[in-house]
């Protein structure tokens, strides 16, 4: 009995994976430097919530809209060349099947086999191969600026959301170093799982983040300290 070969891949995840990580990571280390440099600066808590809090709004909105006119553009591209295939193929189909028979060729078949499939995929879905074959359009990569503008925003809210507890729940005295700790934890958290769901390495994936966390955390405070002086 022949036994079915089902296999799941990472690069599926791509695009829902790229706006998740890249919108909470964001909302972690903006939101939190922000406050690092306020209370660096002598702020009371109440103007640090204030600060979190503002951040996490402005900050969600920033990453909505950014994301979604990224993504339409690309989105917009895609459609703009998925017209002229279109048109193409109805006009003269004949130099298309020639065109995806020299990519079949170039990509190790000899030309009578190459042409059979490309005969074969154009009698199915002829618009379908040259988007995947010539274009490199998939619908597993297919730009989705809705899905990626709510998905940008929801992030980073949930990201901005570590320190602006941090500032609310801890004691005045070591507001800093809570909100330096928590925020870094966070962000080794979020660097290992974001690699892990991509199959990359998983220390490699948590060191970079959480490098670039302290960096910026550092730099803030540094700025707030001179200000505050």
């Amino acid at each position: 009995m022949s036994r079915r070969h089902l296999e799941t891949h990472a690069t599926g995840r791509v695009a829902w994976l790229r706006a998740a990580v890249l919108g909470t990571n964001d909302g972690v280390i903006s939101v939190a430097s922000l406050a690092v440099g306020m209370a660096a600066a002598g702020q009371t808590q109440g103007a640090l919530l204030a600060t979190c809090a503002a951040g996490l709004i402005a900050g969600a909105m920033s990453m909505a809209a950014g994301e979604y006119v990224s993504v339409r553009s690309q989105a917009d591209t895609e459609h703009a060349d998925l017209a002229r295939e279109r048109q193409e193929l109805a006009s003269d189909p004949d130099h298309e099947l020639a065109e995806l028979t020299h990519i079949y060729q170039a990509r190790g078949l000899d030309a009578a086999l190459a042409h059979k499939v490309a005969m074969q995929l154009m009698a199915r879905d002829a618009l379908g191969a040259h988007a995947r074959d010539e274009l490199g359009i998939t619908e597993e990569l297919r730009a989705r600026p809705v899905q990626a503008s709510i998905t940008s925003a929801l992030a980073f809210s949930l990201g901005a959301l570590v320190p602006l507890v941090t500032v609310a729940v801890a004691p005045a005295a070591v507001v800093i170093a809570a909100i330096v700790g928590t925020a870094l934890v966070s962000l080794l958290v979020l660097g290992a799982a974001a690699a892990r769901a991509g199959r990359a390495p998983v220390w490699r994936g948590a060191l970079r983040v959480f490098c670039w966390g302290a960096v910026a955390m550092a730099m803030t405070a540094a700025i707030g300290h001179l200000f505050g002086s």
